[in-house]
C-alpha cells in the first residue's frame, strides 16, 4: 500500500471507510469488513501534510502590484494564533489480522512521523518590520514565540472488539522513539519603549520578566558532527528519549441505519533525558541610553567605553545560557474525532454475520464528522460533511465538504475500487483550489495500492 497526502492532519477523506485499514489509524475502534491486511514495508503509507491558516503564496508572491505593501498586509492580517504546520509520516510495517479464537481484530506497526507547528509571532514581526517609534508604551510580547517541531518513530499495537451487537471498541498502545525535538513554547516577557518625560531621557527601553528558552534532544550531537544518518536510523529503532501513548476509539449503532463514532489519538508524552542542549535567556533589564562623561585628558583621566559598559549592562542583567542539558517533557499533538452516520439503501452484507459483528453495511451513507487537535496555545477544528456511495462490489466513492481554519470550500473525493483481494484508491482534497495550487492555504492528495482480505 502506498499513501500520500498534503493537508493538515485531518483525514476525512479515510474516516469511517470500512474496507480501508487506514480507518483503524484515526478510530481503533472503528467497524470494519476485512479479515486481514498486510503493508509493503516502507510503502504502506507515505504522507507529506502542509497547511497555513492565515496565508497562502500567492497573497504575497502573485504578479503585479508592490510585494512590499503585500508583506506588509500580510503581517497585520495575521496574528498570533495563526500558525504555519508541516506533518509527514511514513509506514515501516504494517499488518493485521482477525483471531479465530477471540473474534478480535488485532493491528500493529512501526512508523516514522515529523511534525512541525510554528505560530505566527505578530509582537516581534511588527516590531521587526516596522521598529518601536510608532509604539511607545506598547509592549511586544515573548510569549508570541512558540515553535514545536520532532522527527518520532512509533511502534504501535492495537485491539478492536465488539462488545454487542451496538458496541465496537478499540484501542492502541504507542512506544514512542525521539529522534529529534526541538520545543520553544512556554516563553514570557515583554519589551517596551516608554515614554519618561521626568528621566534623565525622553525614552526608555525596557526589557521586563523575559524568559525565553528553546530546548532541544537529539540535535547536539548532530550540531558537534558527533552524529551521521546512520545514528538518527539507530534512534529511529531504538531511542534513549523514549515516551509512551494510546488511542481508543469506538463505534456505536443506535439501530440498522443511524451510527455514532468517536476517538481520541495520540494521548502520550516524550520524555527527553539524553543528548540534550538548552538555550535560555532569562531577566530584566532598562535603559535610558548612555549618558556621555567628558574626563579631563590634561590631567590623564581615560575615556570610557561605553559600548563595552553597555553590553556588560546587557549581558549581567540579561544572560543567555547555551550549554545547559536539562531534561524535559512534552506532549503529543492528541487529535479528536466523532462522527454521525446514516445508511441506507442496500445491505451489502447481506445474511452474512461477517467481521462487522453482523452490522449492517449500506450502500449510502451519509454524516457529518468533527475533528480537533491540540496545539500549544488552543485547538484546531474542523467540521465535515460527506456522501459514502458504494456504487456496487467494486467500486466505492466518498465525497466530502470540509470547513476549516485554512479554507472554507474544501471539497474532497475519494475513489476506491477492488478486484479481488487487490485494493487501489485514490483522494483528493481541496478540488476547488486545484486550478492553481499557490492559492491554497492546504490541498491533500493520497492513493495507496494493498491486498484486503474479506471475510469467508
Amino acid at each position: 500500500m502506498l499513501v500520500t497526502e498534503v493537508c493538515a492532519q485531518n483525514k476525512q477523506l479515510l474516516y469511517n471507510v470500512d474496507d480501508l485499514p487506514q480507518t483503524l489509524l484515526s478510530n481503533p475502534g472503528a467497524s470494519i469488513a476485512f479479515e486481514k491486511h498486510i503493508g509493503i514495508p516502507f510503502f504502506s503509507g507515505i504522507s507529506f501534510n502542509a497547511g497555513s491558516t492565515g496565508v497562502s503564496a500567492y497573497d504575497i508572491f502573485q504578479e503585479g502590484g508592490d510585494i512590499n505593501a503585500r508583506i506588509r498586509d500580510a503581517i497585520f492580517s495575521l496574528d498570533n494564533k495563526d500558525a504555519f504546520l508541516f506533518n509527514q509520516q511514513l509506514e515501516l510495517a504494517s499488518f493485521g489480522w482477525k483471531s479465530k479464537f477471540t473474534e478480535n481484530y488485532y493491528s500493529a506497526g512501526l512508523y516514522q512521523e515529523t511534525d512541525v507547528i510554528a505560530y505566527f509571532p505578530k509582537d516581534l514581526a511588527v516590531l521587526a518590520y516596522e521598529g518601536n517609534a510608532n509604539y511607545l508604551n506598547t509592549p511586544f510580547q515573548f510569549s508570541d514565540i512558540s515553535v514545536a517541531a520532532e522527527v518520532i518513530s512509533v511502534y504501535h499495537f492495537g485491539v478492536n472488539k465488539e462488545i454487542s451487537k451496538k458496541l465496537r471498541v478499540g484501542a492502541r498502545a504507542k512506544l514512542y522513539m525521539s529522534i529529534a525535538n526541538i520545543n520553544s513554547t512556554e516563553n514570557e516577557g515583554f519589551f517596551i519603549t516608554r515614554t519618561t518625560p521626568d528621566g534623565p531621557n525622553l525614552l526608555q527601553h525596557e526589557v521586563q520578566g523575559a524568559s525565553v528558552t528553546a530546548n532541544t534532544s537529539g540535535l547536539r550531537s548532530i550540531i558537534d558532527g558527533d552524529a551521521g544518518a546512520g545514528s538518527a536510523v539507530g534512534r529511529a529503532i531504538l531511542s534513549n528519549n523514549l515516551g509512551v501513548g494510546f488511542d481508543i476509539g469506538g463505534t456505536y449503532t443506535f439501530n440498522s441505519n443511524w451510527t455514532a463514532t468517536a476517538s481520541i489519538i495520540d494521548v502520550g508524552a516524550i520524555f527527553h533525558t539524553k543528548d540534550l542542549r538548552n538555550y535560555r535567556v532569562s531577566g530584566s533589564y532598562a535603559t535610558s541610553g548612555i549618558e556621555l562623561q567628558f574626563p579631563d585628558v590634561l590631567d590623564g583621566e581615560q575615556l570610557s567605553d561605553y559600548w563595552q559598559n553597555l553590553e556588560d549592562e546587557f549581558e549581567e542583567n540579561l544572560p543567555y545560557e547555551d550549554e545547559l542539558e536539562n531534561s524535559y517533557t512534552t506532549w503529543r499533538p492528541t487529535k479528536f474525532n466523532a462522527s454521525l452516520n446514516r445508511g441506507f439503501g442496500a445491505n451489502l452484507n447481506g445474511d452474512c454475520d461477517c467481521t462487522n459483528g453482523g452490522v449492517d453495511r449500506y450502500a449510502m451513507n451519509v454524516g457529518v464528522q468533527l475533528f480537533a487537535v491540540k496545539r500549544p496555545k488552543s485547538l484546531q477544528g474542523a467540521a465535515t460533511v460527506y456522501v459514502d456511495t458504494n456504487w456496487n462490489r467494486f467500486l466505492r466513492t466518498k465525497m466530502t465538504y470540509t470547513y476549516d481554519a485554512f479554507s472554507n470550500r474544501n471539497i474532497g473525493l475519494l475513489l476506491s475500487t477492488k478486484i479481488n483481494k487487490f485494493n487501489v484508491y485514490l483522494a483528493a482534497d481541496n478540488l476547488l483550489d486545484y486550478s492553481n495550487l499557490a492559492k491554497a492555504r492546504s490541498a491533500s492528495l493520497q492513493f495507496g495500492f494493498q491486498l484486503l482480505f474479506d471475510p469467508e
